[in-house]
């Protein structure tokens, strides 16, 4: 597993690199943003070393130079190279940029536009050895810019040859440029989903869908948590999640958002999380950046990576239902678990049952960027509430009366004390 930094908008990111774009910069700023997410691709890609291997990718966003050199440098060691993109040719989508990207990397005879459909939202390389499927290169990351050094986003290995065969063949299926309908009556034939019953730990996951029974399947499984559910959403939450969101009970729900909606849902969404932000089991942080020099020792800090950016911070799609516990479940891929994601993109996903080494890296990788938005988004509701922040100055309590809310029954630190203590 690959997660890169995320936090483009920091003050790490500030005081290191004075708050440059990362082209001006240079290697230094994006080596740092990466933090292994480039070299991990790079170096699955460097698995394919001769005319044994072959690669074969479903990208969506297919632009990265270094990335794409990495592709052709495979293909001068004589591995067979595959890519799919998306070549939909949709206002605002990528279908130029991979086009020119492409050509400029000298893969034209390599790659195959996804010209019908919705959207080819997969982000997947499959590593096959003597005409067999053994590895995935999968997860939430676009071969972009912003996809490997701005917004956060994890690149995950499955060292598999069952889920890589299923990737293989959903896979093959995409490289016929077949239309939606098509596809769905092929999950349902070849892909179905959810499964039952559910004997394997690890479960591929693919769209499009005749329907909705996946999206049932994750909300039932993130309402199945005994003691935690954590869940990331780039694009507003839907009211399955929203249903688990607002259980009472004990059960501790973080969410870390992009934003909490899209479009005309987007004013609807911000009702919805201050609703479920008052619940005392439930810490929401909705990514933002410090746009002022507000704070003492703060500095204002980049909103994105360029100027171009549509999501800016947030942009993994993974839930964690009680990952410290006995059998955690880890949902992971391209999906924003919506409707779209289920019924009409071409997408993919990963559910994981019972590692427990799996669920501990999702986990601090989520918890270290919940801390980082949670702080600046606490700081953009005071100042839209016109706290005046030198006014209101705190200090470090000279004694231990911090501690209590820690210790008071149903507290919501109080719950989160116990859960990440392990007291029960």
């Amino acid at each position: 597993m690959y997660f890169n930094r995320g936090v483009c908008s920091s003050q790490a990111y500030a005081r290191k690199f004075e708050n440059k774009a990362p082209s001006d910069v240079g290697e230094a700023a994006y080596e740092w943003l990466s933090r292994g997410l480039l070299e991990g691709m790079v170096s699955f890609i460097e698995r394919a070393k001769d005319d044994s291997y072959a690669l074969y990718g479903a990208i969506y966003e297919f632009q990265r130079p270094e990335a794409l050199a990495a592709l052709k440098a495979a293909r001068r060691r004589k591995a067979k190279v595959k890519v799919v993109f998306d070549e939909l040719g949709k206002k605002n989508g990528p279908t130029q940029k991979n086009l020119d990207a492409i050509a400029a990397a000298k893969l034209t005879r390599e790659c195959s536009g996804k010209t019908r459909g919705t959207i080819m939202h997969n982000k997947f390389l499959v590593l096959s050895y003597n005409g067999k499927p053994v590895a995935v290169w999968t997860g939430s990351t676009n071969w972009t810019e912003n996809g490997i050094y701005g917004h956060s986003n994890c690149g995950h290995v499955v060292e598999s040859e069952a889920i890589a065969q299923n990737f293989f063949d959903y896979w093959t299926q995409l490289s016929e440029d077949d239309a939606s309908e098509e596809n769905r009556n092929w999950m349902d034939i070849n892909a179905p989903a959810p499964p039952s019953p559910w004997s394997d730990d690890v479960v591929a996951v693919f769209s499009p869908r005749n329907d909705l029974s996946v999206l049932d399947w994750y909300a039932d499984i993130a309402g199945s948590a005994k003691s935690a559910l954590f869940m990331t959403f780039a694009f507003g939450m839907n009211q399955r999640f929203l249903d688990v969101y607002e259980k009472d009970d004990d059960v501790l729900r973080y969410a870390l958002m992009e934003k909490e909606g899209n479009g005309t849902s987007l004013e609807q969404g911000k009702i919805d999380i201050r609703r479920i932000r008052s619940r005392r089991n439930v810490i929401v942080a909705v990514a933002n950046n410090l746009e002022l020099n507000i704070l003492d020792r703060w500095v204002a800090e980049r909103r994105s990576i360029n100027d171009k950016s549509h999501v800016k911070w947030i942009h993994t799609k993974y839930a964690l239902v009680d990952p410290l516990g006995a059998q955690p479940i880890v949902i992971t891929g391209s999906a924003n678990f919506s409707k779209a994601s289920t019924d009409v993109n071409d997408e993919n996903m990963l559910v994981i049952r019972g590692d427990k080494r799996v669920a501990d890296i999702y986990l601090t990788e989520f918890m270290r960027l919940h801390s980082h938005y949670a702080f600046r988004d606490a700081v953009k509701i005071a100042r839209d509430n016109g706290e005046d922040f030198e006014a209101n100055r705190t200090r470090l309590s000279p004694d231990d009366s911090w501690q209590k809310d820690h210790y008071k029954n149903g507290h919501d630190r109080w719950l989160r004390r116990r859960y990440f203590s392990g007291v029960q």
